[in-house]
Parts: structure tokens; sequence; C-alpha cells
């Protein structure tokens, strides 16, 4: 079936919307025919990201939240549904990253990433689920990495989060199997996002030196975006509690 034809009328919200990932996720959603809520801390490039979806005859809205803090995603939530009546697909994608040795991060660092991108996922499929419960349905995918698979060095505190992001998908999967919510999760290798321009062209060019994807090229925010929304479809429809490496070979050298 073709996705313009499955998210008709679909409710799909997609945290870190704002830009690369998540962005390219709302747009694929919305062509696909869903209502979209765009979360994320930057107003600006939020706003921007709904009101091009509207421009382009779709519904969408956007909803200042920063995930690690409860309130601001039990409200994104309820909005959500108070304005569009349920919530059928979510996509938990914020995130941020640092690179790191681990002796030279502080704790500082620690409650930055771990906070956003592993608590910020807690919380939002806590949330989320409740929703889903009501209404007996629900497709869920959360962004973890390639750094949450195998080790890679000065990610160790990135790496902590997503390997938990990992973890808790695969548990909550199970929990809810039987419920109607299917969780699932995603996993990209270097993709050519924003999140490249906080490391320096050195620190870059010395990773992908050592770490060169097979492929012979990085991965697009579409690629990974478009795989995520797939999740949510009735082509993955017996997939829950798996992780999708979408990284070009980088994890099968």
């Amino acid at each position: 079936m073709p996705f313009s034809q499955e998210f008709d009328g679909k409710v799909a919200l997609v945290t870190g919307g704002s830009s690369g990932i998540g962005r390219a996720a709302a747009l694929a959603f919305a062509q696909a025919g869903a209502k979209v809520v765009i979360a994320s801390r930057g107003v600006e490039e939020g706003e921007q990201a709904a009101h091009e979806i509207c421009a382009r005859g779709s519904d969408a809205i956007f909803v200042k939240t920063d995930v690690s803090q409860a309130n601001e995603v039990e409200a994104l939530v309820n909005k959500t549904v108070d304005i569009y009546g349920r919530l059928d697909c979510a996509f938990n994608n914020a995130g941020v990253t640092k690179m790191c040795s681990l002796i030279d991060s502080g704790e500082e660092d620690w409650d930055y990433i771990v906070n956003i991108n592993l608590k910020g996922v807690w919380l939002l499929m806590k949330y989320e689920i409740a929703q889903m419960l009501k209404q007996g349905s629900g497709a869920i995918v959360n962004t973890s990495s390639v750094a949450g698979t195998i080790g890679v060095v000065n990610f160790s505190v990135y790496s902590a989060s997503k390997s938990g992001v990992i973890g808790m998908t695969k548990a909550a999967a199970v929990e809810y199997a039987k419920l109607g919510i299917r969780i699932n999760a995603v996993s990209p290798g270097i993709i050519q996002s924003p999140i490249l321009e906080t490391f320096s062209t050195k620190q870059l060019n010395q990773f992908l030196e050592e770490h060169p994807h097979p492929i012979g090229r990085f991965g697009t925010p579409e690629e990974v975006g478009e795989a995520a929304m797939w999740l949510c479809s009735e082509g993955a429809s017996f997939m829950t509690g798996h992780n999708l490496i979408i990284d070009g070979g980088y994890t099968a050298q």
C-alpha cells in the first residue's frame, strides 16, 4: 500500500523535528498524508518546518519542547491530542552529542547528553504509550545510533545514552506488544545533517579516516526519516523490539 494512502488521517509526532533527520521525517509523514506535530527546542526552525508542511497543503503544528522536562513532554502529548484527537505514530528523534574522551568528559556533559538522549526517550514513551493504550494501537520509533551498538573512540557518554535507548526500546516493545503498540529503533551511521557542525573539521576528518562507510558516502536525513516512517507503517506490522541499523555497511566491517 502506498504511504500516501496508509497515513491519511493519522497523527504523527516528531521530536527533534526542526532540522536534520527529524525534519526529513516530518516532511515524509506529511507527504504521506499524516497530520504532523513537530517538537524541538529551536523555535524559529521548528516554526519554519511546520510552515513548509502547511504551505504544501498538509497539516502541521510546532510545539516548543525540551524533552528532558516531564511537564513539557506531558504538555506536548496533551496538545497533540487536544488538537488532533489522537496519536498514531511517534518518532522520538531529539538528541545531542559531544566528541570527548571518557576521562575528559565532565558530569555536566553526562547530565546534558543522557538527560536528552535517554531520559527524553523514556519520558516521551511514558506519555505517548499512555495515550496509545487509550486508543488500543500505536507505533513508536526511537533514534539510537551505531555508537549504541559498537564501541566508538571519544563517544563514551553518547554511546551509553544510545545503548540505553536500544535496551529500553526492546524492553518496552515486549511490555506492550500484546496491547497493540509496536516500538522499534533506528541506528544511523554518519548522516549529513546539522549535528556534524558540532565537530571540528579535524575531528571529523580523523574519525572518517578511521571509520569509513563501505558504501562510500554519508547517509542522508531522508534515508533515515523514511525508514522510521516505514517502521510506523503496516508494512512493518510484524516488527517490534527491533533496532534497524542504517549505516552504509559501517557496522558490517
